[in-house]
């Protein structure tokens, strides 16, 4: 019963800013890792943001400095601030959720629909 959705896409000038949410239910607090991911048509789909639920948080290096990734704990709810958007992070993004194994692996196993985001220069 496990769901995710997104929300908060749209289009935004080069440097502008977006808050991507991830609303999850059936999904625990505790073992879990959950990861924005975006895709272009074409393209291989890339993990953009990873929050696990021991506290470890992974940027792709394309983000660094930029995206953000948090979560409101009374709320179920999972964030990607985007700032200093550029063209190149157009994409479609989805966040999918995991099961943390005890040797600190995430193994994805849910996806939401994907929320489209475009940035224009």
């Amino acid at each position: 019963q496990t769901k995710l959705v997104e929300s908060g896409g749209g289009s935004v000038q080069n440097g502008g800013s977006l808050r991507l949410s991830c609303t999850a239910t059936g999904f625990l607090y505790h073992d879990y890792c959950i990861q924005w991911q975006r895709q272009v048509p074409g393209k291989a789909r890339e993990a953009v943001a990873t929050l696990q639920s021991d506290g470890i948080t992974t940027y792709a290096d394309a983000v660094k400095g930029r995206f953000i990734i948090s979560q409101d704990t009374t709320e179920n709810t999972f964030y990607l601030q985007m700032n200093s958007l550029k063209p190149e992070d157009s994409a479609t993004y989805n966040c999918a959720a995991a099961f943390l194994t005890a040797g600190g692996k995430c193994v994805y196993n849910y996806w939401g629909q994907g929320t489209q985001v475009t940035v224009s220069s």
